[in-house]
């Protein structure tokens, strides 16, 4: 039987599952608070920049007319104290004269990392840390990552076909595989992050915009892994101002095309030299730099050899791929690598979830980073 404490934690875990999108960087935490064995108010940090979870289950409770004094909060992550985009919310509880605070997860970030429980104790409030952080902490891992090693998490994704076509070498009418579905599912996990991430091949097949559509709310900034320089300055990812760019190319290319690596910043968007490996970008200092840029989440959207490597060097946190139910092998046809059948395949994945939308399956989980 299920711990009545860990009930509310979880139901605390299974709202700030909610946030995920629209609160990036930050992480998503939610909270519910508890009076007389039943809730009285909930909520969860909804945008980022907005009200945290504390606050806002605060706010529910005296919108519903009920008193807080004495109450039970239960919260997936130890409140902040710390002045941000918002107020700490430790602050918040003192002054709600919660009695009770469970916490799933204390906070790794150095401006937190503690601080919020002790200002908590010395107000004289009750603190109970370490109940479901594991459930917590799961759905808090790109923000746990990059607080800790300043290491994007990385999500790796791709549309295949049911006998493993990602795409197509020669001029085909419709390239879309998958349905309309998981297309949007597509552009709502683009808002979650703060890069997305194509190999140059990409670029000269498709001329892709890589922007969430609809386009509102973020814009994450896009990278294409360029280490001959080939782009078009033609192309549709240095033709849409507003939207941030860069260019990542080989120190080797960017010192011997100066004047094209002037005319691509004429065009608005970044170039940004790093190391060479195998004539390649070498894909580790991409992830380093992205993760000096401020990039806590990435997503590699391919092709296939940019996937591949991610997959090859271990860097890989996260795997989303939409399998279309038809078989689409033909000559000329782009075909998954070993490595990208396996996770198809649910091989090495851990809290693998497998769902339909609509015809296509959406297979999505995480992996252990083995180097």
């Amino acid at each position: 039987m299920q711990d009545i404490h860990e009930e509310y934690m979880m139901q605390a875990i299974e709202l700030s599952r909610r946030g995920i999108g629209s609160v990036e960087p930050n992480p998503p935490v939610g909270c519910v608070i508890v009076a007389g064995g039943e809730i009285i108010g909930a909520g969860w940090h909804e945008e980022f920049g907005k009200g945290h979870a504390e606050i806002n289950a605060i706010a529910d409770c005296k919108s519903n007319g009920n008193d807080t004094t004495g109450a039970d909060m239960y919260v997936s992550l130890e409140p902040c104290c710390h002045i941000g985009k918002t107020a700490p919310c430790s602050d918040a509880v003192i002054e709600a004269k919660i009695g009770r605070v469970f916490i799933g997860s204390i906070d790794p970030s150095s401006n937190v990392g503690g601080k919020g429980i002790e200002q908590l104790q010395r107000a004289g409030v009750e603190v109970a840390v370490g109940i479901c952080t594991e459930a917590a902490q799961a759905v808090m891992a790109p923000f746990i990552k990059y607080v800790r090693t300043h290491q994007p998490w990385v999500i790796v994704k791709w549309a295949q076909s049911a006998d493993g076509v990602i795409g197509f070498g020669g001029e085909v009418e419709d390239r879309w595989i998958s349905n309309k579905t998981s297309q949007a599912d597509a552009h709502n996990l683009r808002r979650r992050v703060q890069a997305i991430v194509v190999g140059i091949e990409t670029v000269l097949t498709d001329d892709p915009l890589l922007t969430p559509r609809p386009g509102k709310g973020r814009k994450p900034k896009r990278i294409v892994l360029d280490s001959q320089l080939r782009i078009p300055l033609t192309c549709q990812l240095l033709n849409t101002p507003g939207y941030p760019t860069a260019v990542m190319t080989t120190e080797k290319t960017a010192n011997e095309k100066q004047s094209l690596v002037k005319e691509i910043i004429e065009k608005g968007a970044e170039v940004i030299a790093v190391k060479e490996a195998d004539g390649k970008c070498d894909i580790r200092e991409v992830m380093t730099k992205l993760g000096e840029m401020g990039a806590q989440q990435v997503l590699v959207e391919g092709g296939a050899k940019v996937i591949t490597s991610v997959l090859q060097a271990g860097l890989a946190d996260e795997v989303r791929v939409y399998i279309a139910d038809k078989k689409l092998a033909c000559d000329g046809a782009v075909m998954v690598t070993k490595e990208m059948e396996a996770l198809a395949n649910a091989e090495g994945l851990t809290n693998y979830t497998c769902q339909r939308l609509g015809n296509d399956k959406c297979v999505t989980g995480c992996l252990k980073v083995t180097s």
